[in-house]
């Protein structure tokens, strides 16, 4: 899941601020988090503390941690001692007072508190969900993809950067239950609140970082996986626990597939959970949130029009196929948010295509077509927090199809997809370093393929001549040095085509009546001599 993208704006302070890797963020390295935060629904009303602690990379005394408005910091100490700090809008500076060596550990104590951002429209314009359930009880969540972590609690908030491990410690009043990213290490008891200590154990993004408040009920399973017993655990609301067991079913079928088609679970340690929230759902490391109110496709609706769509629950398999596709690989810069989105809606292909066949994954993500839009190219400025067009999703979904036809060799392309989630284990990582991997993976110089899909809006248009036995053909709307090879049907039989710019003419018997493989993406476009 990713914001709607919007129009095209005029880039501020307060952008680079938040999407560059500013001198005060590049000279220390995260290592822990231990953040604890206490929350009042009848108020709507946060309050906390985070415990950072960090590896000096070089030796500077000023440190930005973000925090956005009407959020405030309260304190910031360090080894006993307040810390003085000046505020440039959500962006927060610093000074420590011992000299920074390199090498060494440090750690800072940071209060706040406040009326966190209220979602307005959840999870694409996010912040906190204060809601109820049918029986009048609070029913909270937070979601906070592209507009960042810092809306409700003080962190580094650039993706360039994970914590290597967390701890999240939620109070909630008594009688809820609170429910946050890895497993749940111990609950305390307090007069009128209880603590939901949770711990979470490998790597995380601050996107992913949520807490979910609710009159929840749990219940668990287990998956035989790749790497041995993966714990599943469902909290749900109370009324929907039925409904739940029933849908929820679809869990393991999705592990099985995408642990075929890209490799282990990434987080076997934290475990998998399904949360239900008030929203439509979000990728929220080993706490993936749900609210496709128990019903197959996006929230009833088949996206590919083919009727494919309606066999499975898109928010179980979208938002956990990005634990591969953003969770494990996670990008630098939200710029490249391709990264999760495209390699994630293609997992809905094949999701299909494990359990229902090839057919059924290629008219699905053929289908899906109809959604995109060319308004913008896929990439996004970089160094402001920006997304590209929300093509990322399907026209990526569509030129990863692509990618698989030229190939040619299903083994292949699966080992790239499972090698992509070895090589960047639990990284963070730019699209040309994924674009480079899969060139190197499938020994095709796929430069101007990636530029032509990712970097621009142009759709290669195959134009085309039959005459007689032979036909005409060259490529428009294309990058230069663009020769992707397409593939044509005639007489049911397959023909491979290499078009370039100029003008080719090939004898092919019986071409006068031909078809070019819907599976690969391309305009064709018969001209009339």
């Amino acid at each position: 899941m990713s914001l709607a993208s919007g129009q095209e704006q005029n880039f501020t302070e307060q952008d680079s601020l938040r999407g560059s890797i500013t001198p005060e963020r590049a000279w220390w390295d995260l290592v822990f988090y231990d953040l604890q935060v206490s929350v009042d629904p009848g108020q709507k009303y946060i309050e906390g503390k985070n415990n950072i602690r960090y590896k000096v990379l070089d030796e500077k005394q000023v440190m930005q941690i973000d925090l956005q408005e009407p959020m405030r910091i309260g304190t910031v100490m360090q080894n006993g001692e307040p810390l003085e700090f000046t505020s440039n809008g959500n962006a927060h500076f610093i000074s420590l007072r011992d000299k920074q060596k390199i090498g060494e550990i440090g750690e800072l104590e940071i209060t706040f508190s406040g009326n966190p951002r209220e979602a307005v429209r959840a999870p694409w314009d996010g912040g906190f969900s204060w809601s109820t359930d049918e029986n009048g009880l609070p029913f909270i969540a937070t979601s906070c993809q592209g507009l960042g972590a810092s809306v409700w609690w003080p962190n580094k908030d650039h993706m360039y950067d994970e914590v290597d491990s967390m701890a999240i410690r939620l109070t909630v009043p008594k009688g809820l239950v609170g429910v946050a990213n890895g497993r749940l290490k111990n609950t305390v008891e307090h007069e009128d609140n209880t603590t939901y200590e949770w711990y979470v154990t490998n790597p995380i993004n601050n996107y992913g970082v949520n807490v979910n408040i609710a009159d929840y009920v749990r219940f668990k399973d287990t998956y035989q996986g790749e790497n041995g017993t993966l714990d599943l655990s469902y909290y749900v609301l109370r009324d929907h626990l039925e409904d739940a067991k029933k849908q929820f079913a679809q869990v393991p079928m999705m592990l099985e597939a995408f642990e075929h088609w890209f490799g282990p679970y990434p987080f076997y340690e934290d475990s998998f959970k399904l949360v239900e929230v008030p929203y439509l759902g979000m990728e929220h490391q080993s706490s993936v949130t749900y609210g496709n109110k128990y019903q197959n496709g996006y929230l009833g609706m088949d996206l590919s029009g083919t009727g494919w769509g309606l066999k499975f629950d898109f928010i179980i398999i979208h938002e956990s196929g990005h634990e591969w596709f953003a969770n494990n690989i996670t990008y630098k810069d939200a710029a490249d948010m391709w990264v999760h989105e495209g390699f994630t809606a293609y997992s809905e292909n094949l999701y299909l295509d494990y359990h229902f066949g090839e057919q059924a994954s290629a008219e699905y993500v053929v289908g899906t077509r109809r959604n995109i839009r060319n308004d913008r190219p896929v990439i996004g400025p970089y160094g402001v927090n920006q997304e590209g067009s929300s093509d990322m999703y399907y026209k990526g979904a569509n030129m990863l199809h692509t990618l698989r036809q030229l190939l040619e060799d299903d083994q292949k392309w699966r080992s790239v997809l499972r090698g992509l989630n070895e090589e960047f284990y639990h990284q963070t990582v730019t699209s040309r370093q994924v674009e480079d991997y899969i060139s190197q993976k499938t020994r095709i110089d796929l430069t101007e393929f990636f530029e032509q899909y990712l970097r621009t809006t142009m759709i290669p248009v195959l134009e085309y001549s039959l005459s007689q036995g032979e036909i005409t053909y060259r490529y428009t709307s294309v990058v230069p040095s663009f020769d992707m090879p397409v593939r044509i049907f005639v007489n049911d039989q397959p023909h491979w085509l290499f078009p370039k710019k100029d003008w080719k003419t090939e004898k092919i018997e019986g071409v006068e009546h031909m078809r070019v493989d819907p599976n690969i993406y391309i305009l064709p476009m018969e001209v009339k001599s």
